[in-house]
Parts: structure tokens; sequence; C-alpha cells
């Protein structure tokens, strides 16, 4: 399930969840499937209701299709809600046809939401999700077109008495459809050349109401093309291949409506060609889903016919699109399996990094979870102490944590140490946090020392590992072992724990350098009598550094804080 998860697009989609029985559930949509499917498994149940709580509980396995729009997504989850009722889509398992939008072949045309389709009444458009989601399109219209004088309703008030106004009334409904249709951008190209005549001949306010419209237009994604109510009764398998797998993708569409997909992979044996596999998919998945259709469109050119089957391979308008969309489920589901196969090879590698490092060690177990610590100053100014975390074999930057010495007033590194382990492992302790596997401290044997006298103080001796590297010769050093460990310039382990000791050092100068920045502003402006912080900001901010605010014009210094302040920083 996890793998699954992890390996989800972070594209719009539609996912469903089976229970144990292959029994769909529950269907989603999402604008991000990776977000929306991984948050059921990452919130805490205690925090969610009842119902949600029982899903997740039943939760067996999950499927998705990728959809181009947010909205392909919802409509696509209203087609598979209706074909499947999964028991927890309670609310919309209603049974009711969707919504369409009709323009009517009218003289004066009219916009109006449908139940069912009639072609002899006008041209038709969706469906949608709701009569909501239809309300919302036709205020987008009235946003954009009521400067024209027309609103979604004002053919039922009105009348037109002029050549001219029948004509733009009809241009309004024009943009409209080829908005409904997908294409928005000619809608976009004749409202520009209409803006720039408007400002060419100074008539602004018309040109900034286009303006306006275009903004709108720009924001606003119309065309769905998993829907097309000429495209009735197909189905639609793309393949992709490589030399040892197929992933093949199956859509059905009936009504213009996509309700149901299937994506699998075949092992090649036999070195067979893509028409092969498709072949034998076309055939298992049409007796699967009792599918009667005549048509099929594909991705590739059958030489060969199935039956009676009219199969092609559409190379233009919506048939194209729907093949496309296919393909792109089919490419997913290859790179989700080759992602999926680097992330198991990379797991293994860094196990067997792992499990050698627990051997050269001589430790109880494998170290997944190691812990290491730097100090950080220059000639023994601001120091700040670092721990980096490594989980598995790879850096937990949200673990990491710096800490600025306290108890330390001369510069001393043994001492440093031993304030910043007593203070991590305190913290470890009182917020009943797991221990790691691992300690490793940057220095010699006097800083390996320093970390054991506050293990010592909190019960902690010999219940974790410690070790402490020397950067000069790698020298490995253990409590209690007065000669240290010299690993194989080469090894893995070595490498792993330099690349740790590494990150400790470069989080702890970053730290550093931070800090004696801050410090350095501080001194070099604040330190001055009648100059406080928020005069140090306003100069800061202006002028990027200190430097440059001693090397300002002394007019734009007074511009900034007043005459009196200057005079006490040009002093």
């Amino acid at each position: 399930m996890l793998g699954i998860i992890n390996n989800l697009p972070k594209k719009p989609g539609t996912y469903m969840f089976y229970n144990k029985n292959e029994e769909v559930i529950y269907i989603g949509k999402a604008k991000s499937l990776k977000l929306r499917v991984s948050s059921y498994f990452k919130n805490d149940k205690s925090k969610v209701n009842l119902k949600t709580r029982l899903l997740i509980d039943k939760i067996e396995k999950i499927s998705f299709v990728v959809v181009n729009t947010e909205m392909d997504a919802l409509l696509l989850e209203n087609n598979l809600i209706k074909k499947h009722q999964p028991r927890y889509n309670i609310l919309l398992k209603d049974g009711k046809t969707y919504p369409w939008i009709c323009v009517s072949n009218e003289k004066l045309p009219r916009i109006f939401q449908a139940r069912t389709v009639k072609k002899n009444i006008g041209e038709y458009y969706g469906p949608y999700v709701s009569s909501k989601v239809v309300r919302a399109l036709l205020s987008f219209f009235s946003d954009i077109f009521y400067a024209n004088g027309w609103t979604p309703f004002s053919f039922l008030k009105r009348k037109v008495d002029s050549e001219e106004e029948l004509n733009n009334y009809l241009q309004i409904i024009t943009h409209i459809k080829k908005i409904l249709s997908g294409r928005i951008q000619l809608v976009i190209n004749e409202l520009k050349e209409k803006m720039h005549v408007y400002s060419h001949n100074l008539e602004f306010e018309k040109a900034e109401m286009i303006k306006q419209q275009l903004e709108l237009l720009k924001t606003y994604q119309a065309k769905s093309i998993v829907v097309n109510p000429k495209i009735n009764d197909v189905d639609v398998f793309s393949i992709i291949s490589d030399q040892k797998s197929a992933f093949i993708n199956y859509m059905k569409v009936i009504g213009g409506c996509i309700v149901q997909t299937q994506s699998v992979e075949l092992n090649k044996k036999l070195n067979e060609t893509d028409e092969e596999l498709l072949r034998l998919v076309i055939i298992d998945t049409r007796n699967k889903y009792k599918s009667t259709s005549k048509n099929i469109y594909s991705s590739i050119v059958f030489k060969n016919k199935i039956s009676d089957l009219n199969i092609s391979k559409p190379k233009i308008g919506d048939k194209r699109k729907l093949v496309e969309l296919s393909l792109k489920n089919a490419r997913i589901m290859q790179s989700n399996k080759q992602n999926a196969s680097v992330v198991k090879k990379e797991k293994a590698s860094k196990k067997n990094i792992l499990v050698a490092l627990q051997k050269d060690l001589r430790l109880k177990e494998p170290p997944q979870h190691i812990e290491c610590f730097d100090i950080s100053n220059i000639q023994g100014a601001h120091s700040v102490g670092s721990c980096v975390v490594f989980k598995n074999g790879i850096a937990s930057k949200k673990d990491y944590r710096f800490f600025n010495i306290k108890t330390v007033k001369i510069p001393n590194d043994f001492q440093s140490i031993e304030e910043v382990i007593y203070r991590r492992y305190k913290a470890a302790l009182t917020e009943k946090k797991l221990l790691p596997n691992l300690i490793i401290i940057d220095g010699g044997k006097g800083q390996l020392n320093s970390a054991l006298k506050s293990l010592e103080k909190l019960n902690l001796t010999g219940s974790v590992p410690i070790i402490s590297v020397a950067k000069r010769l790698e020298e490995i050093y253990f409590p209690n072992d007065k000669i240290p460990l010299y690993l194989d310039k080469r090894s893995a382990s070595l490498k792993l724990i330099q690349r740790i000791r590494n990150e400790s050092h470069r989080f702890a100068i970053k730290k550093h350098r931070k800090k004696r920045i801050k410090n350095t502003l501080k001194s070099s402006l604040e330190d001055i009598p009648g100059i406080g912080p928020k005069t140090v900001q306003v100069l800061i901010s202006h002028f990027g550094s200190t430097k440059k605010v001693f090397s300002a014009k002394r007019e734009d210094v007074v511009s900034l804080v007043g005459e009196t302040k200057t005079r006490l920083i040009f002093k």
C-alpha cells in the first residue's frame, strides 16, 4: 500500500479504494493524486470522523486514473460513481442524470441547463458535476459579457430591436460556444484584437473592460477531453513497451463519458510485438467487462483485424485526445514501475551498507537511526553545536537541530560537546523519543570522552553505541579503547560515516555564519549610542549591508532616519 502511495503522481485524477473482496468502496477526485490519497493515511485517525475511520480500515487496494485538469477529475469521478455506486459515496449515490449546458439552435439562441441530450434542440456541452457547476459557468459568462448588455437569462426579459443588437448578441453566443468547446484561444485572440482597436481609438474604458474579460478567460479551463457527446460506445486502448515489459491502458467510453478504466502490465516472454500484446489484452478486457462496442481507438495501427471490430488510430480531434489521455496513464504506470525498481535497488544498497557498518563497528544491529554532532566557532566566537540525523542511510533534514552554546564562556570544544549532548538527550528522554542506534562525534578521543560524561549523567552509558571520528587520518575511536579503528578508505562504511560527518560540519558552519552575520550587524550599528534595532532594520533593509550604510550618501541616510540619527552614524 505504501509503495503505491509513494508512487502516485502529483497530477489531477480520480482514485478508487477497494476492500478485501476487491469491491470499490470509495471513489474520489484530486487536484494532486499523491497529496490527496496520502492524506488519508498520514492524518491521526482520532482527528477524523467515524465514517472516514471505517473507510480507511477497510482499504486493501488503490487504483487511479490521471486526467489533464481538475474539472476532468470531477467529471470522471461522477461517471465512475454512477457506474460502481460505492458504499462510502452515499451523498452522490442517487442515480440521477447529470446536467448539460444546451445552446439552442433558435434564431435568438437560449442557453440553459438540460438533464437529457436531445440533439434536435441544439448543441450540448458537458455533462457537468452538478447544477451548481452549471450555474457557476453561467455566472462566469455573465461576468465576462455583462458589460455588453447580456446576462444568462436576459433572453427571457428583452427583445432584439436592431440588426446591430442581434449581431452583438450572436457574437456573445459564439464566444460562449467556443469557450465551452475548448477553443478558448480563438476568443482570446478576438478580444485582444478588439482591445487594440479600442485603445487606438482612445476608448480606454472599453479597452479596460476587454482587458478584464481576458484576465478571466486566461484562468478558465472549460473543455474536458474525457467527455464528448459525439463519441459514443467505444473502447480506447494504448500501449507503451520496452524490451522486458508492456504497459497497457484501457478506457470504456459510453455516451461521451469514461465509465471504466484499467491499466495492466505484461512481461514479455518471446519478444512479442505491441500488436500481439494489445490483441491479447483487447480480447481479455472486452470479455471481462462484457463490451459489445464495434469501435476501438488504438495508439498503434493494427495490420490484422480482430473479428469484425473496427480498430483505428485517430490522428486529430477529440478521438486523438482520448488516445493521448490513455497513453498518459500507460506512461505513468511504466514510470511508477521504473521508479519502484530504482527505489528498491537504493533501499537494498543502503540496507547492505548499514549491515556492513554494523559489522565494521561491531554493533548489535544495523544503525538505521544515526545522529552526528559538531561544534563550530571562529577564534572562539559565536559557538554553535549541530546535530544531523540520518535514517536508513538518508538525511532526515526535518530532524536536524542546532544549539547555541550557553554554559561555555571561554572557547572550549570539549565542554561545548558535553553541553550539546546533554541537552539533546535530556530533551529526548523528557519527550520520550526514540534514541538513535549510533551517535557519531566529530573529533578525537577528547570530544568522545566529553560526550560520554553527559551520557553518564543521563544514565545512558552503554545504552547507545557512540564513536568519534578524527578528520586527519579518519581515526574511529570507541569508548574504553585506546587504539583507534582504521577502515579501508574505499569501504562503503567509511564513506557513509564521512558523508554524515561532513553534513554535520556543513550544517554547523551554516548556522554559525548566520549567527556571526547577525551579531556583526548588531555590533556595528546597534553599538552606536542612540541607534536602536528598528533603525538598524530600516537601514539594512534599504541598503543591504552595514558596509553600504557607511558608504552611502548623507542625504540618502537622512531621508530614511532623519538628521539626528544620521549625525550619530557618520560621527
